[in-house]
């Protein structure tokens, strides 16, 4: 089947300004949200219920926040085949949740690196979490819709408005290609500052 029901959406935003109506859409429809820190307590003020990824994973944010979202339990749930019966039998077995809509929105790495900031502050602007699950929510296409920045906020929202919660394989395809535009532009910068910078070997 082409069409895929939106059950549940992982959100872990830097940018919040934009998001309000999505997230009013998605719970309208009955969507379970999951989220971390400052998104989780966003999400929580509009007055939706949010559940805390850590209650997912039974692991807390650790090393300052670097390790949030990087867990089997997460990946599993957005990479899983959903027809693939060998897939389905593993997330029963290991309790994983299916993940239908990823959100992410990446630090703002280039505009750290622009504002002339120290060499640590830009290098903790090197999101890890927010890129592999764009690159998951992407690569599994057939399955998951990856809004990969605030860019496709409106898209999103143009389709929820259209379809409820629920897309179709060339919907999920779309995002997927703007996905994957979003990780190439992103580790690109972030390889020219490595090569420009003076102060690196």
């Amino acid at each position: 089947m082409e069409t895929r029901k939106i059950k549940r959406a992982l959100v872990s935003v830097f940018h919040k300004d934009g998001l309000e109506e999505i997230l009013h859409t998605l719970h309208a429809d009955g969507v379970e949200l999951l989220s971390t820190g400052g998104t989780q307590s966003f999400i929580e003020s509009l007055g939706i219920p949010c559940k805390k990824v850590e209650d997912v994973t039974t692991y807390p944010s650790i090393l300052g926040g670097r390790v949030k979202t990087l867990h089997p339990k997460i990946f599993g749930g957005i990479l899983a085949r959903r027809e693939n019966e060998g897939d389905r039998q593993q997330m029963q077995q290991y309790d994983i949740p299916d993940i239908d809509l990823v959100i992410v929105d990446l630090y703002p790495f280039e505009d750290t690196v622009a504002a002339g900031a120290s060499e640590a502050d830009i290098i903790e602007k090197i999101d890890i979490g927010g890129i592999s699950l764009i690159r998951a929510a992407a690569k599994n296409f057939r399955d998951v819709i990856i809004v990969p920045s605030k860019k496709e906020y409106k898209p999103l929202l143009d389709l929820l408005k259209k379809q409820g919660a629920q897309s179709e394989l060339a919907d999920r395809k779309w995002f997927a290609a703007q996905a994957f535009g979003v990780s190439s532009h992103y580790d690109t910068a972030i390889h020219d500052w490595f090569c420009l910078s003076p102060s690196l070997p």
